[in-house]
């Protein structure tokens, strides 16, 4: 039952102290529809299992002892009632009882008893079982999420079996014996293969990555940064979420900044991302020099009547045409800050300083520089899903342009700032609205596909609250 609830919401999970740039909420809503999944899962599992032979030695008292062994033991019926699951404070984690379980079992004995060696089939059917199992969750040093089993209890109604073929007929009446022998064996090995299931679990998670490459630049750490936080109403981990330079693997200069996120019992569960998020993946590409563009006649202005020459800027600059006479120019783009973001209530902000050198090329392929221009640029956006697709908008609020350096003398930017403006919101920001009006598709699990999802922009921060549909597979 826990498994699939585990795999399904923390298949991800140190770096102890740090404040959590994501963070991770499973409602009790979330839970309930994991114990759902499970046990339909766990239902038509048991129907598909069949055990290891089981072997022993039965006393009939005055008779002596039988030898018997069960074999091709196989489920051919399995009443599991609705089991309860909880979050347990008391253990940080899970508390899960199953209470009446019946199971109907086929397959074939065989017995010693001195000389006769006899065999047949048998039906056995095992009434009213009952496990509670506490579960508790936690972190090993490497940031992994990591499950133990607290305690077990367990024990089993009743067993009625039912011997056919061979002298079957000996045996019955002594079915007693192997009633109570079964029991005991039945009970005394329901709570070590639970605790099995946790410890394979357990190894699963361990051999999980916690850090993770996005492209050639850029690696993602998702290592739990403290200890799983569990109330009566949910769950709460927390992820360091901080990208880095593959190469260099520098801190930026600027922490995570804690943040709370209220539980949303309406969704199944809640996943909030800092800025810090963000703005580690723009500094990771800043340090990685990719702030930047060269760009040219050819690439830019071949779809349009104008070139990139002396003669064009030289509308803007008067000396420019003068001084280099009709010769091609080349720009540099790059930023001079690292861009950052910010989320406040309902939009999101994204500040970005750069510049822009010019050079005038020469016939013998020399640059000649000739100016630099510093430019200030702030956008702001909205985010929200629909049609389970990420989309958005943006605008720019403000652009303005100085001249930082000049080889060809000063001049004034006003009439160049006004261009830029107008070329950057009717060429850039059109280009990009259009993207993010399609939208992006959510992140789809393996086998589970998000619904009814919402997005929030907070101080700080972003939410998105979702259900989930799970399609099982063998």
């Amino acid at each position: 039952m826990l498994l699939s609830v585990l795999l399904l919401f923390t298949s991800l999970s140190c770096t102890c102290g740090e404040n959590p740039a994501i963070q991770f909420i499973l409602s009790n809503k979330g839970l309930q529809y994991g114990k759902h999944v499970g046990t339909d899962w766990i239902q038509e599992s048991l129907e598909r299992v069949t055990f290891p032979d089981i072997s022993g030695e039965v006393d009939i008292g005055l008779l002596g002892s039988i030898d018997y062994t069960l074999s091709d033991i196989t489920i051919i019926k399995c009443d599991l009632p609705e089991p309860t699951v909880e979050f347990y404070p008391d253990a940080t984690g899970f508390k899960t009882s199953v209470q009446g379980l019946s199971i109907a079992l086929t397959g074939g004995w065989r017995t010693h008893y001195h000389i006769i060696d006899i065999s047949g089939s048998f039906e056995m059917a095992i009434f009213n079982i009952n496990v509670v199992s506490v579960v508790e969750l936690g972190k090993d040093p490497n940031g992994h999420l990591s499950v133990s089993s607290v305690s077990c209890d367990a024990d089993v109604g009743d067993v009625d079996i039912q011997f056919h073929g061979g002298a079957s007929w000996i045996f019955q009446p002594f079915v007693r014996y192997f009633k109570r022998h079964i029991t005991n064996e039945i009970q005394r090995n329901i709570c070590p293969n639970v605790k099995g299931i946790l410890v394979n679990l357990e190894s699963y998670l361990q051999s999980m990555n916690v850090s993770f490459d996005v492209d050639q630049v850029l690696t993602l750490d998702l290592p739990l940064t403290g200890l799983p936080v569990i109330n009566a109403s949910g769950l709460n981990l927390g992820f360091k979420g901080e990208f880095y330079n593959i190469k260099t693997h520098m801190e930026p200069p600027f922490k995570a900044q804690p943040f709370t996120m209220s539980e949303q019992q309406g969704y199944m569960f809640s996943v909030g991302v800092s800025e810090f998020t963000l703005n580690s993946a723009a500094y990771a590409y800043y340090s990685a020099g990719l702030f930047q563009a060269d760009i040219n006649d050819s690439t830019v202005f071949q779809y349009v009547h104008v070139h990139l020459n002396t003669t064009t800027v030289g509308k803007f600059i008067p000396q420019l045409p003068h001084m280099f006479p009709d010769q091609l120019m080349s720009l540099k783009f790059y930023a001079r800050e690292v861009p950052v973001f910010s989320f406040q209530p309902d939009a999101v902000k994204l500040g970005f300083q750069g510049a822009v050198k010019a050079f005038a090329l020469q016939p013998n392929g020399t640059q000649s520089p000739l100016f630099t221009l510093s430019f200030d640029s702030k956008f702001s956006g909205k985010m929200y899903i629909s049609g389970e697709r990420l989309k958005g908008s943006i605008q720019m609020d403000n652009f303005t342009l100085t001249l930082a350096a000049s080889e060809v003398g000063t001049f004034k930017t006003d009439a160049l700032e006004k261009v830029l403006t107008i070329g950057i919101k009717f060429n850039v920001v059109t280009q990009v609205n259009k993207k993010l009006g399609e939208g992006f598709p959510l992140p789809r699990m393996k086998r589970a596909q998000l619904v009814n999802s919402v997005l929030n922009v907070e101080e700080g921060f972003i939410a998105m609250s979702s259900d989930a549909e799970v399609v099982l597979t063998d």
